[in-house]
Protein backbone atom coordinates (compact mmCIF):
# COMPACT_ATOMS: atom_id res chain seq x y z
CA UNK A 1 0.00 0.00 0.00
CA UNK A 2 1.15 3.53 -0.78
CA UNK A 3 0.60 6.89 0.86
CA UNK A 4 0.23 10.41 -0.51
CA UNK A 5 0.62 13.56 1.55
CA UNK A 6 -1.26 16.35 -0.20
CA UNK A 7 -1.51 20.12 0.08
CA UNK A 8 2.15 21.06 0.48
CA UNK A 9 2.83 24.78 0.18
CA UNK A 10 5.77 25.63 2.48
CA UNK A 11 9.46 24.75 2.51
CA UNK A 12 8.92 23.09 5.88
CA UNK A 13 6.27 20.83 4.32
CA UNK A 14 8.85 19.57 1.86
CA UNK A 15 11.35 19.01 4.67
CA UNK A 16 8.77 16.92 6.55
CA UNK A 17 7.90 14.68 3.60
CA UNK A 18 11.56 14.32 2.63
CA UNK A 19 12.14 12.96 6.12
CA UNK A 20 9.06 10.71 6.13
CA UNK A 21 9.34 9.51 2.50
CA UNK A 22 5.73 8.97 1.44
CA UNK A 23 5.22 7.66 -2.08
CA UNK A 24 3.50 10.79 -3.42
CA UNK A 25 3.42 14.49 -2.58
CA UNK A 26 0.54 16.68 -3.74
CA UNK A 27 0.53 20.32 -4.87
CA UNK A 28 -2.88 21.98 -5.16
CA UNK A 29 -3.27 24.31 -8.16
CA UNK A 30 -7.05 24.69 -7.75
CA UNK A 31 -8.59 27.34 -5.51
CA UNK A 32 -7.86 26.28 -1.94
CA UNK A 33 -6.24 27.54 1.23
CA UNK A 34 -3.37 25.26 0.18
CA UNK A 35 -3.20 26.57 -3.40
CA UNK A 36 0.27 27.10 -4.88
CA UNK A 37 1.34 29.10 -7.92
CA UNK A 38 3.23 27.41 -10.74
CA UNK A 39 6.57 29.07 -9.79
CA UNK A 40 6.22 28.14 -6.11
CA UNK A 41 5.26 24.56 -6.96
CA UNK A 42 8.27 24.24 -9.24
CA UNK A 43 10.56 25.53 -6.50
CA UNK A 44 9.08 23.18 -3.90
CA UNK A 45 9.12 20.22 -6.26
CA UNK A 46 12.85 20.56 -6.88
CA UNK A 47 13.45 20.46 -3.14
CA UNK A 48 11.62 17.13 -3.06
CA UNK A 49 13.68 13.93 -2.96
CA UNK A 50 13.62 11.95 -6.19
CA UNK A 51 11.85 8.92 -4.72
CA UNK A 52 8.66 10.93 -3.98
CA UNK A 53 6.34 11.34 -6.98
CA UNK A 54 4.92 14.88 -7.38
CA UNK A 55 1.19 15.11 -8.09
CA UNK A 56 -0.68 18.22 -9.26
CA UNK A 57 -4.30 18.70 -8.13
CA UNK A 58 -6.55 20.50 -10.65
CA UNK A 59 -10.19 21.44 -11.16
CA UNK A 60 -11.13 22.00 -14.82
CA UNK A 61 -7.73 23.53 -15.60
CA UNK A 62 -6.73 24.33 -19.19
CA UNK A 63 -4.97 21.34 -20.72
CA UNK A 64 -2.00 23.48 -21.76
CA UNK A 65 -1.50 24.62 -18.17
CA UNK A 66 -1.37 21.07 -16.82
CA UNK A 67 0.89 19.90 -19.65
CA UNK A 68 3.33 22.76 -19.07
CA UNK A 69 3.73 21.73 -15.43
CA UNK A 70 4.45 18.18 -16.54
CA UNK A 71 6.95 19.13 -19.22
CA UNK A 72 8.92 21.44 -16.91
CA UNK A 73 9.21 18.66 -14.34
CA UNK A 74 6.94 20.11 -11.66
CA UNK A 75 4.49 17.20 -11.69
CA UNK A 76 4.46 13.59 -12.84
CA UNK A 77 0.75 12.90 -12.25
CA UNK A 78 -2.35 15.06 -12.71
CA UNK A 79 -5.19 14.56 -10.22
CA UNK A 80 -8.45 15.77 -11.74
CA UNK A 81 -11.23 16.90 -9.40
CA UNK A 82 -13.58 18.64 -11.83
CA UNK A 83 -15.82 17.70 -14.73
CA UNK A 84 -12.91 16.55 -16.89
CA UNK A 85 -14.33 13.95 -19.28
CA UNK A 86 -12.72 11.23 -21.37
CA UNK A 87 -12.05 13.67 -24.19
CA UNK A 88 -10.15 15.92 -21.78
CA UNK A 89 -8.11 13.03 -20.38
CA UNK A 90 -7.19 11.75 -23.85
CA UNK A 91 -6.17 15.22 -25.04
CA UNK A 92 -4.15 15.79 -21.89
CA UNK A 93 -2.32 12.48 -22.25
CA UNK A 94 -1.54 13.25 -25.89
CA UNK A 95 -0.22 16.69 -24.92
CA UNK A 96 2.05 15.06 -22.32
CA UNK A 97 3.51 12.36 -24.56
CA UNK A 98 7.30 12.07 -24.48
CA UNK A 99 9.86 9.54 -25.69
CA UNK A 100 10.92 8.88 -22.10
CA UNK A 101 9.03 5.78 -20.99
CA UNK A 102 10.55 6.11 -17.52
CA UNK A 103 8.76 9.44 -17.05
CA UNK A 104 5.38 8.41 -18.40
CA UNK A 105 2.60 10.85 -17.55
CA UNK A 106 -0.31 9.48 -15.50
CA UNK A 107 -3.76 10.66 -14.50
CA UNK A 108 -5.82 10.23 -11.33
CA UNK A 109 -9.55 10.82 -11.84
CA UNK A 110 -11.61 11.63 -8.77
CA UNK A 111 -14.90 9.85 -8.12
CA UNK A 112 -17.07 11.48 -5.47
CA UNK A 113 -18.45 9.05 -2.92
CA UNK A 114 -22.07 9.52 -3.99
CA UNK A 115 -21.06 8.14 -7.36
CA UNK A 116 -20.34 4.78 -5.75
CA UNK A 117 -24.07 4.02 -5.77
CA UNK A 118 -23.81 3.72 -9.56
CA UNK A 119 -21.44 1.74 -11.74
CA UNK A 120 -18.11 3.53 -11.95
CA UNK A 121 -17.72 4.52 -15.62
CA UNK A 122 -14.82 3.17 -17.65
CA UNK A 123 -11.95 5.62 -17.96
CA UNK A 124 -8.54 5.94 -19.56
CA UNK A 125 -7.25 7.50 -16.32
CA UNK A 126 -4.53 5.39 -14.71
CA UNK A 127 -5.96 5.60 -11.18
CA UNK A 128 -9.18 6.53 -9.42
CA UNK A 129 -9.46 8.53 -6.22
CA UNK A 130 -12.56 8.08 -4.06
CA UNK A 131 -13.38 11.16 -1.98
CA UNK A 132 -16.31 12.76 -0.22
CA UNK A 133 -15.58 16.02 -2.05
CA UNK A 134 -12.50 18.08 -2.92
CA UNK A 135 -10.87 19.55 0.15
CA UNK A 136 -13.63 18.80 2.65
CA UNK A 137 -11.37 16.86 5.00
CA UNK A 138 -14.37 14.71 5.93
CA UNK A 139 -14.65 10.97 5.50
CA UNK A 140 -17.63 9.36 3.80
CA UNK A 141 -19.41 6.12 4.64
CA UNK A 142 -16.73 3.61 3.74
CA UNK A 143 -19.35 0.84 3.76
CA UNK A 144 -20.36 2.17 0.32
CA UNK A 145 -17.07 0.88 -1.06
CA UNK A 146 -16.90 -2.43 -2.86
CA UNK A 147 -13.22 -2.75 -3.82
CA UNK A 148 -13.96 -5.74 -6.06
CA UNK A 149 -15.99 -3.45 -8.33
CA UNK A 150 -13.25 -0.84 -8.68
CA UNK A 151 -11.34 -1.87 -11.77
CA UNK A 152 -8.44 0.57 -11.47
CA UNK A 153 -5.88 1.07 -8.71
CA UNK A 154 -7.58 3.50 -6.33
CA UNK A 155 -6.70 6.08 -3.73
CA UNK A 156 -8.87 6.56 -0.62
CA UNK A 157 -9.17 10.21 0.40
CA UNK A 158 -11.29 12.41 2.62
CA UNK A 159 -10.80 12.57 6.34
CA UNK A 160 -8.11 9.89 6.67
CA UNK A 161 -6.12 10.60 9.84
CA UNK A 162 -4.27 8.92 12.69
CA UNK A 163 -7.54 7.87 14.33
CA UNK A 164 -8.94 5.95 11.36
CA UNK A 165 -5.99 5.07 9.15
CA UNK A 166 -6.03 1.42 10.25
CA UNK A 167 -9.67 1.13 9.15
CA UNK A 168 -8.74 2.86 5.88
CA UNK A 169 -5.92 0.42 5.28
CA UNK A 170 -8.23 -2.53 5.99
CA UNK A 171 -10.16 -1.56 2.83
CA UNK A 172 -6.98 -2.36 0.90
CA UNK A 173 -6.81 0.67 -1.40
CA UNK A 174 -3.85 1.11 -3.70
CA UNK A 175 -3.00 4.22 -1.66
CA UNK A 176 -4.32 6.47 1.09
CA UNK A 177 -4.37 10.20 0.35
CA UNK A 178 -4.02 12.49 3.35
CA UNK A 179 -4.09 16.27 3.66
CA UNK A 180 -5.92 17.76 6.65
CA UNK A 181 -5.28 14.54 8.59
CA UNK A 182 -1.57 15.39 8.48
CA UNK A 183 -2.14 18.91 9.86
CA UNK A 184 -2.57 20.77 13.12
CA UNK A 185 -4.50 24.05 12.87
CA UNK A 186 -4.33 23.95 9.06
CA UNK A 187 -0.55 23.53 8.88
CA UNK A 188 1.33 20.35 8.06
CA UNK A 189 2.52 18.63 11.23
CA UNK A 190 5.88 16.84 11.09
CA UNK A 191 5.02 14.30 13.77
CA UNK A 192 1.69 13.39 12.19
CA UNK A 193 3.30 12.93 8.78
CA UNK A 194 6.00 10.69 10.25
CA UNK A 195 3.44 8.63 12.17
CA UNK A 196 1.10 8.23 9.21
CA UNK A 197 3.85 7.08 6.85
CA UNK A 198 5.23 4.73 9.49
CA UNK A 199 1.81 3.12 10.01
CA UNK A 200 1.40 2.48 6.29
CA UNK A 201 4.89 1.04 6.01
CA UNK A 202 4.28 -1.27 8.99
CA UNK A 203 1.01 -2.38 7.46
CA UNK A 204 2.84 -3.37 4.28
CA UNK A 205 5.22 -5.58 6.27
CA UNK A 206 2.58 -7.43 8.31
Amino acid sequence: MRIKICGLFREQDIDYVNEARPDYAGFVFAKSKRQVSAPLAQYLRFRLVDSIVPVGVFVNAPIAEVAALYHNGTISIAQLHGEEDEGYILQLKKKCETNNKQAQFRVIKVIKSEGLKNKIPATTADYLLIDSGAGTGKSFNWELLNPQKIEKPWFLAGGVNLDNIKQAMALNPFAVDISSGAETDGIKDREKILQLVTMVRKGNIQ
